[in-house]
């Protein structure tokens, strides 16, 4: 079993992956700034409050703990705000990554799971979308990746670290056994927006339902964290053991409308969700789904949670906690 360092860990994702590794039987060190994460999502005395661009404090650390790999999380995540302030997600998502390789080629820590993103398609050519298709991001945090993705290319070629990219595509649900689940802030997550209107009585806003779909609203690919999570833990294993650098899309392969998330929720709920329509938001593709075949058949990974009903079910026991 390895010593991984999970950077972001205390955030949404990071944090049900470092579940997930102590499950596995991996010990894990949480490495976060804080400025977004939660405290409630990282037990006492695993974290290292750090900002990722402080180089040498990340060395500091992968020293003391002699970490074998790192799982890399930290960046911020929001679309819109990256249209609104493109300066401040190169600045954290690239800058912070940059520190963090540098980091890694000094203190001898060569194995590396990057948090990459659908978002680095753009509108895609074709659905579901695979591997082969080109960069094509269209907003600052897809380009943000896609510059990371690079980044790691070059550093493959030229000082063996080896990587694997995850492009994942809309992480949702819960994992009720751990007491983790969706706590941003701002939320922007379509789930439990729909199920804070539930509880609260107040509509959310739902973004367009013109689209060229079945129901006129996007489709997207709802991939369940633990699923997600699960990914992540195959690849750092992989990687541990002698396997070189790639990238695999993770995803179920299936695609669900807005509107088919909203009837989920009210079954689940036995409530009504109040919602309105608003106008499309800029840059929202009309479909974006997996395939992630390619993960399955390279590292035997597969979805196990992929009912939408039972993705809200969790969210939605999640929810009720507070």
């Amino acid at each position: 079993m390895a010593k991984i360092l999970v950077t972001g860990g205390a955030g949404y994702i990071g944090s049900h992956t470092r579940y997930f590794l102590e499950k596995s039987g991996h010990t894990t060190v949480v490495l976060d700034s804080m400025e977004r994460g939660d405290q409630r999502a990282v037990p006492a005395g695993m974290l290292r409050q750090v900002d990722l661009r402080d180089s040498a404090k990340v060395k500091q650390v992968l020293r003391e703990e002699k970490a074998d790999a790192v799982i890399h999380f930290a960046a911020y995540m929001a679309v819109g705000e990256s249209n609104e302030r493109p300066e401040a997600y190169f600045i954290n998502n690239v800058g912070g990554s940059l520190s963090l390789f540098e980091a890694m080629l000094e203190t001898g820590v060569k194995c590396l799971v990057f948090s990459s993103t659908a978002a680095a398609y753009g509108i895609p050519g074709k659905v579901p979308i695979t591997e082969d298709q080109p960069y094509a991001p269209i907003n600052p945090y897809g380009e943000s990746k896609v510059m990371v993705e690079k980044i790691l290319g070059w550093l493959d070629k030229f000082r063996e670290l080896r990587s694997i990219r995850l492009r994942y595509f809309n992480a949702c649900g819960a994992e009720p056994e751990s007491g983790l689940g969706e706590r941003h802030d701002p939320e922007t997550h379509l789930i439990p927006l729909i199920l804070r209107a539930v509880q609260t009585g107040k509509p959310v806003t739902l973004f367009g339902d013109d689209y060229p779909t079945p129901d006129g609203t996007c489709i997207r690919d709802y991939i369940h964290v633990s699923d997600l999570a699960e990914a992540h833990i195959v690849a750092v294993e992989y990687l541990l053991k002698g396997g070189g650098s790639d990238a695999f899309n993770v995803g179920t392969g299936g695609g669900r409308s807005v509107k088919e998330v909203l009837a989920a929720v009210e079954r689940v709920t036995g409530k009504k969700a109040p919602h309105t329509i608003g106008p499309r938001r800029e840059g929202d593709p009309p479909s974006l789904v997996a395939d992630s075949s390619k993960l399955q058949k390279t590292l035997g990974w597969r979805p196990k949670r992929a009912d939408l009903d039972g993705i809200v079910r969790d969210a939605w026991e999640f929810a009720q906690k507070g």
